[in-house]
């Protein structure tokens, strides 16, 4: 399970890539382009967790049930959603949502 959510986390990273039309990364979002180097402060998404530490990472351990986790950075109950990006979606018209993660009972 652990693997699973590590590998999930890196995928939605992956997903956040976005390269803009002449090719350079749009600053507001997660880079994967090897070859592009942020300025300090720019193009972060953090701007209210944890922010003292070197990375922000979280745990979490299943054994059946569902867990609903934030992706946009804004929830009140993170790294668990609480549905902010409804809000946010709506202001800027954005689409992010949560990662729901389940692990049916045998």
């Amino acid at each position: 399970m652990k693997f699973l959510i590590a590998a999930l986390s890196i995928a939605q990273a992956f997903a956040f890539s976005v390269i803009g039309a002449n090719t350079r990364p749009i600053s507001t979002q997660l880079h994967a382009a090897a070859d592009y180097v942020p300025k300090e402060g720019e193009g972060k998404i953090n701007l209210l967790i944890d922010l003292e530490s070197p990375k922000v990472a979280n745990m979490e351990e299943m054994s059946s049930g569902k867990k609903v986790f934030c992706r946009c950075w804004l929830s009140g109950t993170f790294p668990l959603c609480d549905g902010t990006h409804v809000k946010h979606n709506a202001a800027c018209g954005d689409n992010v949502g949560p990662l729901i993660v389940t692990v049916k009972s045998e």
